[in-house]
């Protein structure tokens, strides 16, 4: 123990510095100081762990207290978190880092004592991201007779239903694989709804606002694309390596019906994609189009009020006109028919010629 706590302190001060040094790069790069750094040296705000253990008898996860599970995850994990994951766990820095980085690659690395796997998966969708789905990362740990989750989030993790029991760390890693497919598919239907719905909005609309949405979900599946491409590289070197991984048979043959589900989802995010980017300029052309309308019907309303202002100025000139005098008030009355008729002719003549 008392080795330990130098280390320790060195950990945590290795971690701090780092933490300063991209806080005071990102200043230099932020023109406002009032902007809150997410890798700033402060403790982050949450450091939640929870463990879990594997009924056997149910094929399932259930919540434990420490010491009694073989499943650690960390969301959100602080420094200390940081600090007992490369001291107590003997994670390597730069791996962890990568598993709470969002634009980081899915792989699998194998270290002396363990299997570093890092998976991407959609973040829970928030109406302040204005229809830009977001991703991020998530780190697993494979160790021989327990398992380590790290998430930079708190979003749930053992949520919703597969088509396999849970009854060892490996069968917990091909949940969490299966698990971010679903959710992928999920985000995928959510796409397909929102483009249908702003759709039917871009074609009575005159505003941009539609088409930028479109634009924000256009750039959201190509980021799906690339991590579900990533996700199929990381199941590809895990199907050769399933026995380096301890997958018996079963759990290879579940991993092949994993990685035939990513194929699939893979394959229905680029049509989505080819879809939405190959009809932007027709709805593009619709705002345009709707646009000219209304220009169309301002400009025959002009051209009425200047007709109609016309006959009346004519009929207001300071010269001796071949009228009656003013105790008649029928020159009053034709003046304004025929302010009114050549307004009226405009419109008809616009109708009848299909302006």
């Amino acid at each position: 123990m008392r080795r330990w706590l130098p280390m320790r302190k060195i950990l945590r001060e290795k971690i701090r510095l780092v933490g300063e040094s991209r806080s005071d790069f990102h200043a230099m790069s932020t023109p406002t100081d009032d902007l809150p750094s997410e890798t700033s040296g402060v403790p982050r705000p949450g450091g939640l762990r929870t463990f879990y253990r594997i009924d056997d008898e149910a094929g399932r996860l259930l919540r434990c207290e420490q010491g009694e599970g073989a499943v650690i995850v960390y969301n959100t994990p602080t420094i200390d978190d940081e600090a007992d994951l490369l001291e107590l766990h003997n994670i390597d820095y730069h791996t962890l880092q990568s598993s709470l980085d969002p634009d980081e690659l899915s792989r699998l690395e194998f270290e002396h004592d363990h299997a570093a796997i890092i998976f991407k998966r959609p973040k829970s969708f928030c109406a302040d991201d204005n229809f830009l789905l977001k991703l991020t990362s998530t780190g697993v740990f494979l160790y021989e007779d327990y398992l380590v989750v790290v998430m930079p989030d708190d979003a749930p993790l053992f949520e919703g239903r597969v088509p396999f029991q849970i009854h060892s760390i490996q069968d917990i890693i091909l949940r969490l694989l299966y698990q971010s497919i679903s959710h992928f598919e999920g985000h995928l239907k959510a796409i397909n709804m929102l483009s249908d719905s702003l759709e039917r909005r871009i074609i009575t609309s005159m505003e941009t606002k539609y088409l930028l949405n479109m634009f924000a979900l256009e750039k959201s599946l190509v980021y799906i694309l690339n991590s579900i491409n990533s996700n199929a590289a990381l199941l590809d070197k895990m199907k050769a390596t399933a026995e380096k991984l301890g997958l018996d048979h079963e759990q290879t043959s579940i991993l092949d019906d994993i990685a035939i589900e990513n194929q699939q989802c893979l394959r229905r995010s680029e049509i989505y994609a080819q879809v939405i980017a190959g009809l932007m300029d027709a709805r593009a052309s619709i705002v345009s189009h709707n646009l000219n309308i209304l220009i169309k019907h301002f400009t025959l309303w002009t051209i009425a009020i200047m007709l109609a202002n016309l006959v009346v100025g004519i009929f207001s000139m300071n010269v001796r006109l071949p009228l009656p005098m003013e105790s008649d008030m029928w020159p009053f009355y034709l003046i304004n028919i025929l302010a009114v008729g050549s307004a009226v002719g405009v419109f008809w003549l616009s109708r009848v010629r299909k302006w």
